[in-house]
């Protein structure tokens, strides 16, 4: 993605040398105050001490690098896994008069010289390189020369350094090199997951000198979480899609082959939908991506390749299609939705296939016991019947009090916390039955086929064997389909009912056999099949809220100036060839529109407008205002 650099105002790269923090966040950048720890952080890297730093996805982790590259003497270099996450960066810094370069191989011979001038002149004051690019004896070479200075060395996605990481990149440990080479040079750290082994890792294998560790809350409020059994997928998708009009959204599956029927299908429905997946061409790729990021299409349909390299903040959902690998993988998954801090969901399908998918490649693993383990973890939250939100943020050693929540958290918390509390119901008679099934088809069937018999059906594997002829045949039909999927899930976390092998086959357990012996009665939680994640409340539901936040409700005037704001935005970005967010986010929008500034001081005092953006934009901005006024 091209940038017309020489459009904006530029910062003289030691503008902001042994300035204070608080000054470069305001002049630069435009923002009034600093996110959790973004200020402990950078006050340790300034001071010259090895930094390890774990923050949520969106949580600011950039800022923690950048601030202190312009305050520092020399040069940031910056270890970046993807040439699209440094052509994001470099453009969002370069909106922000920021002057950064990348060295990687999306540059031409004409391109690559005018960077390593720059950097050579001292005319730039953060380097992005890829950790294969830092193994090159040419890149090594530059680093080291007599002209060029490093001070800071950054590794973003720090995690790709440890084993037990879920995104591993043995290039990563080849960073551990560079520190011999440059032994001055104070080291930051950066990741969004980080358990407490591969933050043992991440200090060990980068060879980092009595760092100083950072953990910030894992706690993403703005996100709504929630889990839906995998019935009719396609279904479950389309609905999430419908409950975020116009709005931006990924779908991740597990293959390549899910991720094109399903992007098919979405596209035959009307759509405005792409695919992403290692199996198509870079130039493909990199189309539908820049797509995507300019808000050209609305939808992209991806495997774990894509996301980790764009900072697109204005992303409303995220669909886990299949279940990810791990607690790791799926947290760094959902947290590319609401970046920019406004309401936003994450919906995991969760099906007992997509384990045996997962585990069909643990033979293959480097360490199967290690990735079982990884597992289990992703299997205990999307069984969870507890706040959603604790159960994850429990994996991490964080602790969440749900009682602790105010009243806007509270409807952007999770599916089941939304539900309430679910009263109890007598469900002797159908849990009887259902045990009753399971022991009557010889327990060595799944719920799906065991559901079927309770509902008569008279599929032909039914019919070949003989299950037609069970007295529990077709005794099922007070429940619909998904309820008894209900009380079986609820049986089994009673102890009931268990899942066995490979294919999870049921079987009555012995307090089951003597819950059936004993005819007691039996209250449970069943939800009704009438629940939805999102139900209605006296204030607004989460979905309405994810939908139709604005920050001047019932303010005509603001809504225009939004429409309107967005439409400049788009063409702007589209003259400049960059994404709209590099522009300004959906958040300085609604600031703008909420503060009406009427001069260049006001608009200084507007979220996410520094210096440089307000030199060029604000004119136009100003205009806008003052015609629709």
């Amino acid at each position: 993605m091209g940038l017309c650099y020489n459009y904006y105002m530029k910062i003289n790269a030691n503008s902001f040398v042994n300035e204070k923090p608080e000054k470069v966040l305001k002049t630069v950048f435009g923002y009034d105050s600093f996110r959790p720890l973004q200020k402990e952080i950078i006050s340790n890297v300034l001071k010259g001490r090895d930094t390890l730093a774990v923050m949520p996805t969106g949580g600011g982790k950039s800022i923690c690098y950048q601030i202190p590259a312009l305050i520092l003497k020399g040069i940031t270099l910056v270890v970046s896994p993807l040439i699209s996450l440094m052509q994001d960066q470099v453009g969002s810094l370069k909106t922000s008069g920021v002057n950064s370069v990348f060295l990687n191989s999306s540059l031409n011979l004409d391109e690559y010289l005018q960077a390593i001038e720059q950097i050579k002149t001292g005319k730039t004051k953060i380097v992005y390189v890829s950790p294969e690019g830092l193994a090159s004896e040419k890149i090594r070479k530059l680093l080291t020369a007599p002209e060029v200075e490093i001070s800071a060395i950054t590794i973003d996605e720090a995690h790709c350094v440890s084993s037990w990481g879920h995104d591993f990149r043995p290039d990563y440990l080849e960073i551990k090199t560079i520190r011999r080479l440059i032994p001055d040079a104070v080291m930051l750290a950066l990741t969004a997951t980080a358990t407490e082994q591969v933050r043992k890792d991440i200090t060990q294998n980068l060879g980092m000198k009595n760092p100083e560790i950072f953990i910030s809350s894992f706690n993403r409020k703005n996100i709504y979480l929630e889990v839906q059994p995998k019935r009719n997928a396609l279904n479950q998708v389309v609905n999430c899609i419908k409950k975020h009009p116009d709005q931006s959204g990924i779908i991740y599956c597990y293959s390549r082959k899910q991720v094109d029927e399903l992007t098919q299908a979405l596209d035959n429905m009307g759509f405005s939908v792409l695919n992403y997946h290692a199996g198509l061409n870079d130039a493909q790729r990199a189309k539908n991506q820049e797509l995507f990021i300019k808000d050209e299409v609305q939808i992209i349909v991806a495997t774990i390749a894509f996301g980790m390299g764009i900072n697109k903040p204005n992303v409303r959902f995220v669909i886990n299609y299949d279940l990810p690998k791990s607690i790791e993988e799926f947290y760094q998954e959902i947290g590319r939705a609401g970046r920019d801090g406004l309401p936003s969901s994450a919906l995991l399908l969760y099906s007992a296939a997509d384990i045996h998918k997962i585990r069909f490649f643990f033979e293959e693993a480097a360490n199967p016991e290690q990735s079982e383990a990884l597992l289990q973890g992703m299997i205990k939250y999307a069984t969870s019947r507890i706040c959603r939100r604790k159960t994850l943020l429990a994996y991490f050693g964080e602790k969440y009090d749900t009682n602790d929540r105010n009243q806007d958290e509270e409807d952007c918390c999770c599916d089941i916390c939304s539900a309430g509390e679910i009263p109890l119901s007598d469900v002797t008679i159908p849990a009887q039955k259902l045990l009753c099934c399971v022991i009557r088809t010889s327990q060595r069937f799944g719920s799906s086929y065991v559901i079927d018999v309770l509902m008569g059906s008279k599929n032909k594997r039914i019919l070949e064997n003989g299950h037609n002829k069970l007295s529990t045949w077709g005794i099922g039909t007070e429940y619909g389909r998904e309820d008894w999927f209900e009380l079986t899930d609820l049986l089994i976390d009673q102890g009931f009912l268990m899942k066995t092998g490979e294919y999870n086959i049921l079987e009555v357990t012995p307090l089951g056999k003597r819950f059936l012996a004993s005819r007691e009665t039996l209250n449970l939680p069943l939800r009704p099949v009438s629940y939805t994640a999102f139900p209605k409340k006296n204030k607004s539901s989460a979905n309405s809220r994810i939908i139709a936040e604005k920050p001047a409700a019932g303010d005509e005037l603001a809504e225009k100036i939004i429409e309107q704001l967005k439409a400049w935005r788009k063409r702007k970005a589209d003259d400049l060839n960059v994404a709209p967010y590099m522009i300004f986010g959906d958040k300085t929008l609604m600031d703008l529109a909420a503060k009406k500034p009427k001069n260049k001081t006001e608009l200084l005092n507007v979220y996410g407008i520094g210096s440089a953006k307000s030199e060029e934009f604000g004119r136009s901005i100003l205009q806008i205002i003052s015609e629709i006024e």
